[in-house]
């Protein structure tokens, strides 16, 4: 019986092979099997964000002191979780994956990351559930490739629409999502993946699709910063003026994690005892900064309607950085790049307050823009999600932000695997 099943299924895979024949259109059989990967990323990013939405909602009941046991107990359960299953990785390790391992992402750490992430970031690490999505999805490209018999670059370009599907769900944006996967593999030739290009806006639209229907998505801002008019030229200075203070916390940022790194490091200690430390240190930062608690998703909507004061403006963007720095490098499983535009609406609003006679939107978004473009190497995709993200419609001042952003980032790049093979040896 097995046997029989085998022979058919070998049958349906030849059929597959072959072009549709009669069709006098682009539309291929490629075309379907990029949209099937799209659709399946949309229905796992749904499943994902409904369970993380629930394991929030559970979690978000203790508060004051009570978020130090709960932060420490889901961090060692997540440790745990990484020393028992397996070592999931981080997007580096996703990176690396598609520019030297022939675009394959391996399915079986899958368990591990699915479970650590949710108890770190439902519990309010700062860390997003981007990179833990996109290892899923990006998995099943790779799956669904080997499948069909994929190989070469081809593999790669239906691990990388996976890859797109997953970040396409998370922000909302078929465009910014694509064009982001596609940039953040590498900082100087990013036009190398760019052949992947179809496949990625196909799956990223079938992936929205199915996505925008599993948790009823609208098609409004996240976060409205529309409120903006433009008063002439020099509203470009004030974007890179802006974007030269966004990639000055760009720096703070960078440095801040390689300073905890060799903290966390120095000492070989299990990865339990780090998350269950991260946990600690990250619980005491929210008690007395609510605020800094989770990934930013809804605390930067807090941030813009709310009137903080100069001073806990300030104490908010130092500790929140200090939050993400020490998630990422105590073991927690998440990604920074919502995180990041946190740090950035924060440190817009401390420009107009400092300023008052500047546009506050403009502001906000040029911070935004620049740090994530300074961290992440990714100015075209950032200035796309943003104007998507904001409801900014205007996005040529965004673009010579993340242009700014881009072009003062440190040489060596912030994930590591985005460099030259021979430089990341």
């Amino acid at each position: 019986m097995k046997l029989k099943r085998r022979r058919k299924l070998v049958t349906y895979l030849d059929i597959l092979d072959q072009p549709i024949r009669f069709n006098p259109f682009v539309f291929s059989r490629t075309f379907l099997l990029w949209a099937l990967l799209g659709l399946i990323g949309g229905i796992i990013a749904g499943i994902y964000w409904i369970g993380l939405e629930f394991l929030t909602h559970q979690l978000s009941i203790f508060t004051g002191w009570q978020v130090i046991p709960v932060m420490a107990i889901c961090g060692l359960l997540a440790g745990l979780v990484i020393h028992f299953i397996g070592d999931p990785g981080e997007i580096h390790l996703i990176v690396n994956n598609i520019r030297f391992n022939k675009g394959k992402l391996d399915p079986k750490n899958n368990p591990s990351m699915v479970l650590s992430s949710l108890l770190c970031v439902a519990s309010g690490g700062s860390l997003g559930p981007e990179a833990p999505l996109v290892q899923i999805t990006g998995s099943t490209g790779t799956l669904i490739g080997k499948l069909f018999r994929l190989k070469g670059e081809e593999l790669r370009s239906m691990s990388i629409a996976g890859l797109a599907s997953g970040f396409t769900a998370l922000f909302g944006a078929p465009l910014g999502g694509s064009l982001f996967s596609l940039e953040i593999l590498h900082h100087k030739h990013a036009v190398e993946y760019y052949k992947a290009i179809m496949p990625v806006f196909v799956a990223s639209c079938f992936s929205y699709l199915m996505f925008a229907l599993i948790i009823h998505l609208g098609l409004g801002p996240t976060w409205d910063l529309s409120a903006y008019e433009y008063s002439g030229i020099f509203d470009f200075g004030y974007a890179v003026l802006f974007a030269i203070v966004g990639a000055t916390f760009g720096w703070l940022f960078i440095f801040c994690i390689k300073f905890f790194k060799r903290i966390f490091e120095k000492k070989h200690i299990p990865i339990y005892i780090k998350t269950l430390i991260g946990g600690i240190l990250l619980g005491v930062i929210a008690f007395y900064l609510p605020i800094t608690r989770y990934f930013g998703h809804h605390e930067i909507n807090e941030l813009l309607t709310k009137n903080f004061s100069l001073t806990f403006l300030f104490a908010i963007l130092i500790f929140k950085i200090i939050a993400i720095s020490i998630t990422v490098t105590t073991g927690w499983r998440g990604g920074f790049i919502i995180p990041l535009f946190f740090v950035g609406a924060t440190l817009g609003l401390i420009i107009h307050k400092l300023f008052p006679c500047i546009n506050l939107s403009l502001a906000i978004v040029s911070c935004m823009a620049a740090i994530n473009a300074c961290v992440t190497r990714t100015p075209m995709s950032t200035t796309i999600l943003l104007g998507t993200l904001t409801g900014f419609g205007h996005l040529i001042p965004i673009l010579f932000a993340s242009l700014t952003g881009y072009f003062l980032a440190p040489k060596i790049p912030f994930i590591g695997s985005q460099m030259e093979k021979e430089e990341s040896e």
